[in-house]
């Protein structure tokens, strides 16, 4: 993931919060946020927190969600800004299920996210 792609300003996490739209899974909550200018590639951020584990959990969970996120580049609508919440008990369902679930789990989130979307009038 090229860090142009990347929410890093606090700014940005509140705007998308406070703004956006969220839907959500067992593991994961996907808050998205349309920008002002469409054609802008799609950024995300990650908010993994301290009940995940230590840094180095923490670290490879959030290494497997941006490697979910570039695989998923092409289907995810531009113009938007994404934060990915991460639920407490992702990190060892992760390691036990691999690369696989993570991708699955990150595309399905995104799925209900365009879904909500496209419902909206």
């Amino acid at each position: 993931m090229k860090r142009r792609s990347r929410l890093s300003r606090s700014r940005d996490f509140d705007a998308v919060y406070r703004h956006g739209r969220s839907v959500s899974s067992r593991y994961l909550v996907l808050y998205s946020f349309p920008r002002e200018s469409a054609d802008d590639l799609p950024r995300l951020g990650l908010a993994v927190s301290r009940k995940i584990g230590d840094a180095v959990a923490r670290n490879r969970v959030k290494r497997s969600l941006r490697a979910s996120f570039d695989a998923l580049a092409d289907e995810i609508g531009a113009g938007f800004d994404y934060v990915l919440v991460v639920r407490p008990g992702f990190g060892e369902v992760a390691d036990a299920r691999g690369a696989g679930w993570v991708a699955e789990q990150v595309r399905e989130v995104f799925r209900q996210a365009a879904g909500a979307r496209a419902a909206r009038p």
